[in-house]
């Protein structure tokens, strides 16, 4: 397969599947409350490591429910998207210490791979790059239209996006199911 994929070269999965998913929340319930928070951003959001670590509290919209990102991969221009995630996250994120998250990118990856070892979740999903593309692909599944998950993932192009309807096993099982409701 030529392309993105949310496989490796080797067939292994590179998202969260929703029993990981349920194991990763639980293991970031257990730890201290900003690693908890930057845990439920990356997963509830999507938002790519280094967008999430640049939040800051002007960038939370109690009024719209959603989280501000700045693009960062749009080097060249500044491109801002919003990001609905639930009202929980928005009243943790809005009343945590400043700032919202203290660390370099190499701690919050330490952080990520810790919850992810404590959640018994191992292989090239358990990153945070694999919590973007569980985001994706729980959308997906819960039928969001591909445009919304485009916009809220910041993809410039349909695309790129479109990848995450290709999910496998019981994510695949789950999006056919929704035909025949």
């Amino acid at each position: 397969m030529s392309g993105p994929s949310l496989l490796t070269s080797t067939g292994h999965r590179k998202y969260l599947n929703a029993v990981e998913r349920d194991r990763f929340t639980a293991a970031a319930h257990a730890q201290p409350d900003k690693a908890c928070l930057l845990c439920l951003t990356l997963l509830w959001t999507g938002g790519r490591l280094s967008e999430v670590l640049a939040l800051k509290p002007e960038h939370i919209s109690r009024d719209e429910g959603a989280v501000i990102f700045r693009t960062l991969k749009k080097r060249d221009q500044i491109v801002f998207r919003q990001v609905p995630v639930p009202r929980s996250l928005i009243t943790a994120l809005s009343e945590g210490k400043k700032p919202l998250f203290p660390w370099q990118r190499t701690q919050a990856w330490t952080i990520v791979k810790s919850v992810m070892q404590d959640a018994c979740i191992s292989g090239p999903q358990a990153t945070a790059r694999g919590l973007r593309h569980s985001f994706a692909v729980h959308a997906v599944t819960r039928g969001v239209p591909l445009h919304l998950i485009q916009r809220w993932l910041g993809h410039s192009r349909l695309e790129t996006t479109a990848i995450y309807s290709q999910a496998l096993g019981p994510e695949e099982r789950q999006i056919a199911e929704r035909m025949w409701d």
